[in-house]
């Protein structure tokens, strides 16, 4: 059965389908199972998952300055496929744009209510809370995309395997990436990706559906949802069928002058000079604490907030690695390692600290400064309206909102693009450019995921599934840093080789002359 052509495809839609069943019959038994191995990864094996993380941003690190820097993803005189700026456009589109988006608001409050450390709602959790915000969504997290990005992209495009995660260990096991390992491999991967983006799909759909219920009294219930979820399906699957070169491109680019618009409107219209003290004062912080904080494990106490916040994060990151990574290596073609880890990790973790400095300092400065409660309790009650509460504190509330959830519903259609492209990659074997039949079946597969738990309450259980797959994932990325380091390395000495004779060529010539 493995030997079969589209044995990856089948297996994983199969198993896709039976987890999917279990949070339709037995919510509550997927919601205990997930929650239980949560539990028991963060009380047992949390140290782990910080360390990897680390590791991870090392490995990266020391790709970028070291001599494997100037190695091209392709061959010598490829050159990138898309400028920068539209590149970095799709990074953020294909990955956490849609989270920003959510989240912006809401989590620094969260933390300046409820620090790690320390009484909540005062200046000192103000500054905490900014400082843990650019922890999970600094360098950590890209550093987890940008690892399984480039070893893809080399890969791929230097060493032309197919375009899958298991090309990655052929240093380790040779021609068996495309036997039963290889296989599994993928479809471990698969699995990862069908569950994470059916629960973003799912969690973005509530926010529309809040911002909806808040500007125009649009009830909040399953049958709206499931309405957002069936218009957007229709949107993603039909750009996804235009290519990479076509609705992908034109939404990142749309997307990010939206984003910017929206950004720099409360950037000018808020209190200016307080975001740059928080911009400047949290990546102060950030930086000075960076390790302490990544190697927190809270022994002595209950470790309760790490695990609900900093483990599970880093958790979502590592187990939307081969979504995001994949996607990132089919964008990179033709850029230098160096050029490839600078992009994918610092740019986009600065522009995740503008968001937050922008969005949730406001937010803050609103409620510490300005004493308005009414926000802060409005995150406590229900996150989903965090964003559209935050923006009835600025003129033109109604146009800005409704901008928001344009900008809620096009990361959703780019988010589901990438994963779909995928998806349809790996499922026929590295096919970088997958058929129109296998991305519109992983499409519909994934809406019909999404609406299924919000109806049946199995949401919150897939997402913690998702959250535990990141131990197997962690344990998979730590072998193929081992493996790209081990294919860079031969790769660098056969390109010395080749200087060496290319160098006495001329000199052999010379000789032949004389003679």
């Amino acid at each position: 059965m493995m030997k079969y052509k589209n044995s990856v495809f089948y297996i994983s839609l199969i198993l896709s389908l039976m987890l999917i069943s279990v949070g339709v019959f037995i919510p509550e038994k997927l919601e205990s199972f997930s929650s239980g191995s949560l539990g028991f990864i963060y009380n047992n094996l949390g140290w782990f998952i910080l360390g990897c993380v680390f590791i991870f941003f090392l490995f990266c690190m020391t790709l970028a300055v070291s001599k494997f820097g100037h190695i091209r993803l392709g061959d010598d005189h490829d050159r990138p496929e898309y400028n920068t700026a539209t590149w970095i456009g799709m990074l953020f589109s294909a990955s956490i744009g849609i989270s920003l988006v959510f989240w912006g608001i809401a989590e620094p409050v969260s933390y300046y209510i409820d620090p790690p450390t320390g009484a909540g709602s005062t200046e000192q959790s103000a500054k905490m809370a900014m400082q843990y915000v650019y922890l999970h969504w600094g360098v950590s997290a890209w550093s987890c995309y940008a690892l399984v990005g480039v070893a893809i992209a080399f890969f791929q495009f230097r060493k032309k395997l197919p375009a899958s995660l298991s090309s990655v260990f052929y240093p380790l096991i040779g021609d068996r990436i495309r036997g039963p390992i290889g296989k599994w491999i993928d479809v471990v991967v698969i699995l990862s990706v069908v569950i994470g983006i059916a629960t973003s799909l799912g969690f973005g759909t509530m926010q529309v559906n809040s911002g909806m219920n808040v500007l125009w009294g649009v009830p909040i219930s399953t049958f709206t949802q499931i309405a957002i979820i069936s218009i957007v399906t229709v949107v993603y699957i039909a750009s996804t069928i235009s290519g990479l070169q076509g609705a992908i491109k034109n939404l990142s680019n749309l997307n990010m002058i939206l984003a910017f618009f929206l950004l720099g409107f409360v950037l000018l219209m808020g209190p200016t000079q307080v975001i740059f003290k928080v911009l400047f004062q949290g990546m102060g912080d950030y930086i000075q604490n960076f390790v302490s904080m990544s190697f927190r494990t809270e022994p002595y106490g209950d470790g309760t907030w790490i695990a609900s916040w900093t483990l599970f994060y880093f958790g979502w990151w590592i187990a939307w690695a081969p979504l995001v990574g994949s996607f990132v290596a089919r964008i990179s073609k033709g850029r230098t390692i160096k050029e490839f880890m600078m992009g994918a990790v610092f740019i986009p973790a600065l522009g995740s600290f503008v968001w937050f400095a922008v969005m949730g300092g406001s937010a803050i400065h609103i409620i510490q400064n300005l004493g308005e409660v009414a926000l802060a309790q409005a995150v406590e009650t229900d996150v989903t309206s965090a964003l559209f509460k935050f923006l009835d504190y600025f003129p033109m509330a109604t146009p800005l909102s409704i901008l928001a959830m344009v900008l809620v519903l096009i990361f959703f259609i780019t988010s589901a693009n990438s994963a779909v492209f995928v998806l349809g990659m790996i499922s026929e074997n590295g096919n970088p450019n997958p058929s129109t039949t296998t991305k519109v079946i992983w499409g519909v597969v994934i809406a019909g995921i999404a609406m299924v738990l919000m109806m049946t309450g199995g949401l919150s259980g897939l997402q913690s599934a998702l959250v535990a797959m990141a131990l197997p994932l962690s344990v998979l990325m730590l072998v193929m840093c081992y493996s790209t380091y081990k294919g860079l390395s031969e790769e660098v000495r056969i390109m010395e080789e080749n200087c060496a004779n290319n160098a006495k060529a001329p000199a052999v010539a010379a000789l032949t002359e004389q003679a």
